[in-house]
């Protein structure tokens, strides 16, 4: 009878041992799995426009028929790295890079097409924050 019990005894902590390897061996490879960080959601917002104030043209000095640039004020400032463009003509006019300092905005209407006083029929603005 003792034999028997040393036998039991023995395959209950071979079982253990074997178990016990096996938890250690699996937490080894989920711990050496890494993701990386990422963000998911799903919300709306509000779109709102803005108003746009004391427009100016500026012609060019030696021939006035020629826009050298436009200038507004908004009624907010845009976000430091928004992109704005204006259009003068439509409905395929040339999109001017504009600049802004605060909600005060500069558009130079000189690079690529020159804007000219007579097909320009809009001013169109658009920001994209």
């Amino acid at each position: 009878m003792q034999k028997q019990k040393f036998s039991r005894s023995r395959m209950l902590i071979s079982g253990a041992l074997v178990a016990g390897v096996m938890a250690v061996g699996g937490y080894a490879f989920t711990a050496s799995n890494t993701v990386p960080a990422s963000k998911a959601g799903d919300g709306t917002g509000t779109i709102t426009g803005y108003e746009a104030t004391s427009v100016h043209y500026g012609l060019n000095s030696t021939d006035p028929s020629k826009i050298d640039s436009v200038t507004f004020t908004l009624d907010a400032t845009p976000a430091a790295t928004s992109t704005i463009k204006a259009q003068l003509v439509n409905p395929s006019g040339t999109w001017y890079d504009c600049t802004n300092t605060d909600a005060d905005v500069t558009c130079d209407t000189t690079v690529g097409t020159q804007a000219t006083v007579t097909p320009a029929n809009q001013l169109r603005v658009v920001i994209a924050d």
